[in-house]
């Protein structure tokens, strides 16, 4: 658990009493500088609250995993930074898979400035007993940028353009971790290369739909993937790590 302040006394004012979403982006705020150097901890988050002046009892409730909360609480944050920047960009007449190459970038760039966070991020969520959390993040990504392109399946597809999207943006954001250079070009070269080796697959798959005879022998499997729908209701927002906002 963190090591929360402590309460203040009756009659105290707290210099910041918000809660919310509005809590939790004055909490990281005040936590990004301490990342770098105590990563994304319950000693980083106990430091963050102090600083942003919020109610320690609410940061308890927004934060109970401590570090690994206020983690998640950020790459969140970040996701919907990534769909309000990528509605802002005019995409029409680009192909969908340079509105994809664009997405990715455009994600990238929200953390631009945040290469150190993101990185201590990126390992503390490797770590195995984190592994659901990090998975459930990427996913997150993934559906947020689909999302913002106006992705509007419903079945099984839903599944596999989240799922393949996860290990392009997964691959990219670890080569983007690796790049120096200014505007990343060898991060975008490479997630464009990305992109075209799913294109090639995408056509394989078309080609193996087109021909009888393996439609034939994959009619049960396909029966089987065509009674998969999109999940008809959001996910529960009463868990650590999720936030209605």
């Amino acid at each position: 658990m963190a090591d929360f302040p402590e309460m203040p006394a009756s009659g105290t004012e707290v210099a910041n009493p918000v809660g919310g979403k509005r809590l939790r982006a004055h909490v990281i705020a005040a936590a990004l500088p301490h990342v770098p150097f105590d990563g994304w901890t319950d000693k980083t988050l106990a430091l963050a609250i102090a600083e942003a002046g919020v109610d320690p009892a609410l940061a308890r409730f927004e934060f109970a995993r401590g570090g690994l909360d206020l983690l998640l609480a950020y790459h969140r944050a970040r996701d919907r930074d990534f769909a309000e920047r990528l509605a802002a960009l005019d995409l029409e007449g680009l192909r969908f898979r340079d509105k994809v190459a664009v997405a990715i970038d455009t994600r990238l760039d929200v953390v631009a400035g945040e290469k150190d966070a993101v990185r201590r991020g990126v390992a503390l969520l490797a770590l195995p007993r984190h592994a659901p959390e990090g998975a459930l993040a990427l996913w997150h990504t993934a559906d947020a940028i689909w999302t913002a392109l106006g992705d509007t399946s419903d079945d099984f597809n839903w599944y596999s353009k989240r799922a393949t999207l996860s290990a392009i943006y997964s691959s990219a954001l670890l080569y983007w971790l690796g790049e120096d250079e200014p505007g990343f070009p060898r991060t975008r070269a490479f997630t464009r290369r990305r992109i075209e080796d799913l294109m090639r697959f995408e056509k394989a798959k078309a080609r193996i739909g087109a021909n009888p005879v393996a439609r034939a022998v994959l009619s049960g499997p396909l029966r089987l993937l065509g009674r998969v729908r999109a999940p008809a209701a959001p996910p529960r927002r009463d868990l650590p790590g999720w936030y209605a906002d």
